[in-house]
């Protein structure tokens, strides 16, 4: 029996070639990110906290589950305590860099990351 590398032809091996530059130039654009220096939060919509990246803070958020913190650190901002059932806020890990975004869904919070003052950063996405 024929391994997948044996039955792979020239085209195939080019292919493969370019999803692996295309996945590479991807990794290395999302890591060039400029860095926030604002954390916003709102809540049901209306912005109910920001702060800057810069100093060291820590708040509860509340929200209709109840209270969810919100880590603010040298390495960047991060949920680590939520009442939602299964925790995908806090495994979302630090946001850093202008556009990172942090949502507990369940507990309607969400937690974004913006750009220094005068500097535009364009669209990732557009939706209606």
């Amino acid at each position: 029996m024929k391994t997948p590398w044996q039955v792979m032809t020239g085209s195939d091996w080019l292919v493969v070639l370019f999803l692996l530059g295309v996945s590479l130039a991807g990794i290395a654009w999302v890591a060039t990110a400029p860095e926030g220096t604002q954390v916003v939060v709102t809540s049901g919509g209306k912005i109910c906290f920001t702060a800057s990246l810069d100093q060291p803070y820590s708040v509860d958020l509340d929200g209709p589950l109840g209270k969810t913190r919100l880590v603010i650190d040298d390495q960047g901002a991060r949920i680590t305590n939520s009442p939602c059932p299964r925790k995908i806020c806090i495994a979302m890990g630090v946001a850093r860099h202008t556009g990172d975004l942090l949502a507990c869904v369940p507990n309607r919070i969400l937690v974004s990351i913006d750009s220094p003052a005068g500097e535009e950063v364009p669209y990732d996405l557009l939706s209606r």
